[in-house]
């Protein structure tokens, strides 16, 4: 299914943005982990909507409940089950979107695939509120990695043009931990303003933006992956992928790679404590699709929010004629500071799965 992932740890989220419930199932979680429930709320509640005027004011608590999987707050070898009512969806602010697909949406190609019978209420199954689930496998991962001495981290890297300092070469957890605790995830909080007022005044036109999440995973031992179409890139791309609004990931140094010289995009190695380490990470932490022992280093790029109070041409399926649509409703400005987590919990997650294959 399309919806699953994982080779060890299979992971599979289900449900619908306006339905009863969305949820996860977690099949493989090593048993005997204790799970912190209120560090886990709290990381749920990093990319909750209605905080603040930079997300859509829909209220969700995000309070995940378990059917399975954890006995007395500790994983015991059976699938972890969870789920999250929805409890406050404005279905009618769909109705007349039932034929008039949102340019940017879903809308068209689920109508296509199965015939008019998607439930596209919210995005459906497309909608960023699929990201929620995925954080509670994330937020879970998180912790059994830290256990190991692996830590992931993520912050809001760009946003129309405002851009933040990158990581450090070797970023520590207190690094990630700082980030978690702010109010909106930025490095350098000067830029972090700056970012805001790029999203507000987007807002205040009736427009969207989109942005760059930067991502790094510290404590990974080399050798972990594999080479070609099974490498460390290639799983974890095709998760990332999975989240709603992403249209492009790179790593390391990504794209800009193409613009250097070999003498200047080669890490050096060096000999560093008495382990081997390099004096850059243009690769990202990753060569030949195996951990190279450094940081690993990845950005996901997330398209601005197609839904928009702005006109825009679209047709009318029933009529299959030209038309114009205004989208009403609540809608983030930008979901790109709010996908901070998401990234996280999706890295987290491969991770952990490559870790427990490998071990």
């Amino acid at each position: 299914m399309s919806s699953e992932f994982g080779n060890r740890l299979h992971v599979s989220i289900f449900g619908q943005s306006h339905g009863k419930a969305i949820g996860v199932v977690a099949d493989g979680l090593p048993a005997g982990e204790r799970v912190d429930l209120e560090e886990l709320a709290r990381f749920l509640a990093r990319r909750r909507p209605g905080q603040n005027a930079l997300s859509t004011s829909r209220k969700e608590t995000d309070a995940p409940e378990f059917l399975s999987g954890l006995q007395d707050g500790v994983t015991c070898g059976s699938p972890l089950c969870a789920v999250i009512r929805n409890q406050d969806q404005h279905s009618s602010d769909y109705a007349a979107l039932a034929d008039t697909p949102r340019p940017g949406h879903a809308d068209y190609t689920a109508w296509v695939k199965w015939a008019g019978q998607a439930d596209m209420r919210g995005g459906g199954h497309f909608s960023g509120r699929l990201t929620a689930p995925l954080c509670i496998v994330g937020g879970i991962a998180k912790q059994i990695l830290a256990r190991r001495g692996i830590y992931v981290g993520a912050h809001l890297f760009s946003v129309e043009g405002e851009t933040d300092v990158s990581f450090p070469l070797l970023p520590a957890p207190a690094l990630f931990e700082e980030i978690a605790a702010k109010p909106f995830p930025a490095l350098d909080d000067a830029r972090g303003q700056r970012m805001q007022g790029a999203i507000m005044a987007t807002a205040q036109e009736g427009d969207s933006v989109g942005g760059v999440v930067e991502c790094a995973a510290v404590g990974l031992p080399a050798g972990l992956g594999e080479p070609m179409f099974d490498g460390m890139e290639s799983r974890l791309a095709s998760v990332l992928f999975g989240i709603p609004a992403v249209k492009g990931v790179e790593f390391g140094a990504g794209f800009e790679a193409a613009t250097l010289r070999g003498s200047v995009n080669n890490d050096p190695f060096c000999i560093h404590d008495g382990r081997v380490e390099t004096t850059r990470n243009r690769a990202g932490g990753i060569l030949g699709g195996i951990t190279s022992g450094m940081p690993l280093t990845l950005r996901a790029a997330f398209k601005p929010t197609p839904s928009i109070s702005k006109p825009q041409q679209t047709v009318h399926l029933g009529r299959m004629e030209d038309t114009e649509l205004v989208v009403s409703g609540r809608h983030d400005p930008c979901v790109a500071h709010r996908a901070v987590p998401v990234v996280e919990a999706a890295v987290a997650t491969v991770l952990l799965d490559i870790l427990l294959e490998q071990k």
